[in-house]
């Protein structure tokens, strides 16, 4: 399956982007290849603004690239118009923790059934080497030559805490395992949350792909316990960054609870109340 469109790649020689681009392309295919009544006609992607956001120019799927913060909203109100389809967010972290914060927040307590997909490479890449909102504390940019004085945002922990069901971490130079939790993040019922620790090679010369391959440890839900507390602990009090699946649950989704098909508001009576 050809899901690479003829459009030449734009991105850094080195980029994280290539190997998520790669992973994806090997997620949607096992998907479509493996699961009944699943094409990729039912495949639809939304994106943010972003090197990331390229990807709707690669990707030879439906998508559909929005406003700075806004690919999240775009996924769900695709995802409630349209139940049948498996809907990805692609976004930054700058997209989702800065602009998108509150969207993030709220589509993980919703469970909405979206796989939210975010390129985590603690800078603002696109416009040339600004602070992002999961920047280490002390982290010299143009924005903050000094050195940032803001503490991170923690991905993880944040979904954790706003209810999410599905909560994984990898890195981008590790295919595949990432292409194996994307692939469970897929057949997760409820909303899907992946941060991808990738590199900008170009303007994050601190997070490198030895950097993360030195600071990260896998972890595992086997053999771990299932509680939401423990899952938080791990993300905020380990050492080392913990990647694999951190956390999942089983839960209705919010399609599986929203009212279908059935009528609202009786707009005759209320004609005939206010007469």
């Amino acid at each position: 399956m050809d899901l690479q469109t003829d459009q030449q790649i734009t991105w850094c020689p080195g980029c994280g982007n290539h190997s998520i681009f790669g992973a994806l392309k090997m997620a949607i295919t096992a998907v479509v290849e493996t699961r009944h009544g699943v094409s990729l006609h039912d495949v639809v992607f939304t994106y943010g603004i972003g090197c990331h956001g390229h990807m709707v120019n690669y990707l030879n799927t439906y998508g559909f690239e929005g406003l700075h913060g806004r690919p999240i909203p775009l996924a769900e109100g695709i995802k409630l118009a349209n139940p049948k389809l498996t809907v990805f967010v692609v976004a930054g972290d700058g997209d989702t923790f800065g602009e998108g914060l509150n969207h993030f927040v709220q589509a993980c307590r919703r469970n909405i059934d979206i796989n939210i997909i975010v390129h985590d490479n603690r800078v603002y890449g696109l416009t040339t080497g600004q602070t992002s909102p999961t920047s280490d504390w002390g982290y010299r940019s143009k924005t903050t030559p000094a050195g940032s004085i803001e503490s991170p945002i923690n991905g993880p922990a944040l979904a954790l805490s706003s209810s999410a069901t599905f909560v994984g971490q990898e890195v981008s130079s590790d295919i595949p395992n990432l292409t194996n939790t994307l692939l469970k993040a897929i057949s997760h019922q409820g909303v899907s949350y992946v941060n991808i620790l990738q590199n900008c090679q170009t303007f994050n010369k601190v997070n490198t792909v030895d950097w993360f391959r030195k600071n990260t440890t896998r972890v595992e839900m086997n053999g771990r316990s299932s509680l939401r507390a423990d899952a938080i602990n791990t993300v905020i009090s380990s050492k080392l960054i913990p990647l694999g699946i951190i956390y999942q649950e089983k839960k209705p989704t919010y399609s599986d609870l929203v009212v279908r098909d059935k009528k609202l508001v009786e707009f005759d009576k209320l004609r005939e109340y206010f007469k």
